[in-house]
């Protein structure tokens, strides 16, 4: 499982505790808030350390090779500034065809994104990126993934209070902020020769 925009890595954290068994990647651009989990890791497991886990330092634009075709699984949660942009938006698909090059064929991507259309307007604005809701997804990024290599399979929103628990710091701070939204899509990756649906 990968992890795109791990922030300070405890979703990768708790997911690695509770499935010993699969190998877990978080990835950041920015590698100041995994300090601390980064050296927890590495500690004896009966201190916490995990041999499944490993963070990576690298922009989503700019991910190693020797990851092309690694996961069964993609996450991408909460997302800001281009990362945002390359998930929600329909201008630059190369994000997006980035994330399909990690996965397998069959593979799900998770994007989970918690906005509110007035506090991050601006932001929204400067990606061009237009109000998210399920008629957007369904119309513009639904052909948008398809392109890139993924075919949405479920998609979906939900009040902060109904939000699940997912481990991240972002949903802790998020989750009290009345009047943002969660919305969430899940993508599979498909044969780039894969006949169009419908």
């Amino acid at each position: 499982m990968i992890d795109i925009g791990t922030g300070d890595g405890s979703f990768v954290y708790h997911c690695a505790r509770e499935q010993p068994r699969k190998f877990f990647i978080g990835i950041d651009a920015n590698p100041r808030p995994l300090q601390k989990i980064s050296e927890k890791v590495h500690r004896n497991p009966k201190k916490g350390g995990l041999p499944n886990v490993l963070f990576l330092q690298a922009g989503v634009e700019d991910l190693p090779a020797e990851l092309d075709a690694i996961a069964d699984e993609v996450h991408v949660h909460f997302p800001w500034g281009s990362l945002l942009g390359g998930v929600a938006g329909a201008g630059n698909i190369t994000v997006l065809k980035n994330l399909r090059r990690l996965c397998l064929t069959g593979a799900l991507l998770e994007v989970v994104i918690g906005l509110d259309s007035e506090r991050d307007k601006a932001e929204l604005n400067r990606l061009q990126i237009p109000p998210f809701d399920l008629e957007y997804i369904d119309k513009v990024l639904a052909g948008y993934y398809r392109r890139a290599g993924f075919e949405i399979v479920e998609r979906g929103q939900r009040a902060f209070s109904e939000w699940p628990d997912l481990h991240s710091s972002w949903a802790k701070r998020l989750k009290g902020r009345p009047g943002r939204q969660l919305t969430y899509l899940i993508g599979q990756a498909i044969s780039f020769n894969a006949p169009a649906s419908g």
